[in-house]
């Protein structure tokens, strides 16, 4: 693992947020997921609470709600980092016309 993968927190959009924002009921959550948006380690984050079944707050741009769901729907996933680096890179590939 790189230095930079070991310490993501320290890049993170939210790493100076109040943590009762992230950390937020639903009526609240879509500011909280707004946060993430453009995070430069949003998918270390996310991948953070997947691989470590967070159950509480907005990692990555998702609830826990959303989490939850994902991984019922993912059950066998083993390496949620190798998932969500592959889906980053087909959007970030050219779109043909």
């Amino acid at each position: 693992m790189t230095r930079a993968r070991a310490n993501w927190q320290e890049n993170a959009a939210c790493r100076n947020a109040d943590p009762e924002e992230l950390f937020a009921d639903s009526t609240r959550q879509n500011r909280a997921k707004a946060v993430c948006t453009g995070c430069p380690v949003r998918i270390e984050c996310l991948v953070e609470a997947l691989d470590n079944r967070v159950e509480f707050g907005v990692w990555g741009g998702m609830t826990e709600r959303e989490r939850r769901a994902l991984l019922r729907r993912r059950p066998h996933v083993g390496s949620w980092r190798q998932v969500l680096e592959s889906v980053r890179r087909e959007q970030e590939r050219p779109r043909a016309s």
